[in-house]
């Protein structure tokens, strides 16, 4: 099944992963704030969640793909893992995310870097653990990215994501819409003056899989023991998987 593709500008010249980097790029100076304001804060709670799941597991290596500012790379550094790499395409999020490192106590475990979920550069069955919070849906190629990640992870390694999701009872499903569709893009556009930006991240939202269908889309690319942890009435939801150990 063919999935839709959604781009931030509709610019046929340009690939969606030079689209997304040029987005991230230019929104990166409002992007915190603003994931404080969509959200009304509860994305600090769901990295929370994230971080709870990885801590019985005791990662000593962890990726964090499409970590933009390092806000969940932050987060995984209360877990016990000495190395702690967060990779992005945007250069501007990662010299926020890299101003932060260097202010906070965390900075001989966390290294930000430039990375391509389609490419990382670290050999196979590298890291202990790999995350992605709002970051799959942004992948050009979601299987290759997945399939990446399958390669790095070591053999029983874990693979956590957190990704945004489209509640499907009344009346939180007409509220979501509501919102997604209206005020996001106006909350956008006052805060980074790019409009076209927020409704990308809604519009991207709406369509991506969730669910048992990411689920299926997991099982697909070579991960087991799936499962989805729907949050705060469904509006994310978390993944959780493994690599087989054969």
């Amino acid at each position: 099944m063919t999935r839709k593709q959604v781009v931030p500008y509709k610019d046929k010249k340009k690939s969606k992963k030079n689209q997304v980097r040029q987005m991230f790029d230019g929104i990166s100076p409002s992007y915190d704030l603003m994931n404080r304001i969509i959200s009304f804060g509860i994305d600090i709670k769901w990295r929370k969640n994230v971080v709870a799941l990885l801590l019985p597991k005791k990662p000593k290596k962890i990726l964090d793909v499409a970590t933009g500012t390092g806000d969940l790379a932050f987060a995984l550094a209360k877990t016990q893992a000495t190395e702690i790499i967060g990779i992005d395409i945007s250069k501007g999020m990662l010299d926020i995310g890299k101003k932060k490192v260097t202010k906070s106590r965390w900075d001989v475990k966390i290294k930000m870097e430039i990375g391509d979920s389609e490419k990382i550069a670290y050999p196979a069955n590298y890291f202990d653990a790999v995350t992605v919070a709002f970051g799959v849906r942004n992948f050009e190629n979601l299987d290759k990215g997945l399939s990446e990640i399958l390669r790095v992870l070591r053999p029983g390694g874990d693979l956590i994501i957190l990704e945004t999701a489209v509640p499907q009872k009344f009346p939180m499903l007409q509220l979501y819409k509501l919102y997604t569709h209206f005020v996001m893009p106006i909350l956008g556009w006052f805060f980074s003056k790019d409009k076209s930006a927020y409704q990308y991240l809604s519009d991207s939202a709406k369509v991506f899989p969730f669910g048992k269908a990411f689920n299926n889309i997991l099982a697909k690319n070579g991960f087991i023991d799936i499962d989805d942890i729907p949050q705060t009435l469904g509006v994310a939801s978390i993944y959780r998987a493994q690599k087989p150990t054969y």
